[in-house]
């Protein structure tokens, strides 16, 4: 069984809050709008604090339905959440579990830096592919960008 982790960081020109309520707290509302050629729908279940589950459901453009995580940690203040894949994604077919920490952190002009560390536990017999891993991170990379542009086009949004 292989285990493993990649980081990713992304610099955006929008403060962090503002990002991180977009592009983390209400994704599974704005996600549908801002990449509706990706993101079909989504909801949350609880308040969107830890221990709430959020799904987002996929249009054909990705190889599966849809993403349920657990939000396993969220702090508001600091602009940071981790959750857990508990259901669809590549869950069961070839990773055993799958964890995301994102962490926004202000930068001095005005804008943030995007810390993401992906973990991951492969199924017995499943090795680890750069492609994928490759193609994670450039989906977190237009999640992010998607959510810029949108706060970027709509100054009073998320403020």
């Amino acid at each position: 069984m292989s285990s493993g982790s990649w980081k990713h960081e992304d610099e955006a020109a929008v403060p962090a809050g503002r990002l991180f309520k977009a592009s983390m707290l209400d994704w599974h509302n704005l996600g549908p709008k801002v990449v509706p050629e990706i993101i079909a729908s989504g909801s949350v279940s609880g308040e969107g604090k830890a221990g709430s589950f959020r799904e987002i459901k996929f249009t054909p453009a990705l190889p599966f339905t849809h993403i349920k995580e657990r939000l396993e940690f969220v702090d508001e203040e600091k602009f940071e959440v981790k959750s857990s894949v508990v259901e669809g994604g590549n869950l069961g077919k070839e990773v055993e579990s799958a964890a995301t920490h994102f962490k926004f952190e202000s930068s001095a002009n005005g804008g943030c830096v995007v810390k993401v560390v992906a973990t991951y536990k492969l199924l017995p017999g499943v090795q680890p592919s750069t492609d994928e891993i490759a193609k994670a991170k450039e989906a977190v990379t237009k999640h992010i960008k998607a959510a810029e542009a949108y706060l970027l086009a709509n100054p009073t949004a998320y403020a």
